[in-house]
């Protein structure tokens, strides 16, 4: 986690993410993750109720990761392997296939 205006970064290493989704309209999926760290890497102190948002194409491609505090935006960002452990859940065939139901037509 990188918090704006610090020189200071923290890289957590996810041992589990969770997701819920919704279909924002005809083009976005919202993605709304939740995730349990390691002990080695822990959630920063400030943080009150860390998540994230993924915000992807109906076709399961990833447009922006966002952390959050509190359901809303934060002053921090992910770092860029903190975004990879997320691309990586976020494109498997699972996820992938979750986006796909939701994006079908009913």
């Amino acid at each position: 986690m990188i918090k704006y205006g610090l020189d200071r970064v923290t890289e957590l290493r996810f041992e589990s993410i969770t997701a819920a989704m919704e279909r924002r309209d005809n083009q976005w999926v919202d993605i709304f993750l939740r995730f349990e760290v390691t002990g080695e890497t822990p959630v920063p102190a400030d943080l009150i109720d860390f998540s994230g948002l993924v915000i992807c194409t109906l076709g399961g491609a990833i447009a922006q990761i966002v952390p959050q505090d509190e359901d809303i935006d934060c002053e921090y960002q992910f770092t860029a392997f903190e975004k990879e452990q997320i691309r990586t859940f976020i494109e498997s065939a699972e996820i992938q296939q979750r986006i796909t139901n939701l994006a079908s037509p009913t």
